[in-house]
């Protein structure tokens, strides 16, 4: 076994979400089965996934609440992504499961929770996990104190729609695979509203 595949293992075991079993989808999001969390992302099978998108009223317009993906994940890393990502268990709905999630990974609670839009996409990294995600858009705000979890994040801070857009252009590879689709989307439905 590789040392890559052994720091996959190490990181996967110490996931308590690792014997999730999700969702698994067709491209019109239709449930077709069943996996287990690694068999999914080993497999680079669609699945059923959700990215929340937290928002502020800031000074100076709405601002994105980023999170900074912990070391210990087991893909991106220290890469800067959207407040929270994670997938919906067999027989949970997608914001039902998103309001489970916020508190677990930042500490705070979500509100006003919607299910906004969704996109596929497909990441291949370099340990060998695929991810291939039929990704739910949830948009939303928080309230109480944002103390991430750190085995989820590193660190999360607000960041202003300008600043978050010069940010993707300036320096794209601090940013995991698919935060750039997510963040489009999330201030096209913000402009709309």
């Amino acid at each position: 076994m590789s040392d890559v595949n052994f720091d996959l293992d190490e990181r996967m075991a110490a996931d308590p979400a690792r014997d999730d079993m999700l969702i698994l989808v067709d491209g019109l999001d239709r449930e077709t089965g069943a996996a287990t969390k690694l068999q999914a992302h080993i497999e680079g099978t669609l699945h059923r996934a959700f990215s929340v998108v937290l928002m502020r009223d800031g000074e100076s317009g709405p601002e994105i609440l980023l999170a900074k993906r912990s070391l210990q994940k087991y893909h991106s890393g220290g890469l800067w992504a959207n407040s929270c990502c994670s997938h919906p268990r067999v027989g949970e709905d997608v914001v039902e499961a998103a309001y489970r999630r916020v508190p677990e990974e930042l500490g705070c609670e979500a509100v006003d929770l919607r299910d906004a839009c969704a996109f596929v996409y497909r990441a291949e990294f370099d340990n060998g996990i695929i991810e291939h995600e039929f990704d739910h858009v949830v948009i939303g705000r928080c309230s109480g104190t944002i103390g991430p979890n750190p085995a989820e994040a590193s660190e999360a801070r607000w960041i202003s729609f300008d600043a978050l857009a010069a940010e993707l252009a300036n320096e794209p590879r601090k940013f995991a695979a698919w935060a750039p689709i997510v963040f489009t989307l999330a201030m096209a439905d913000a402009s709309t509203r």
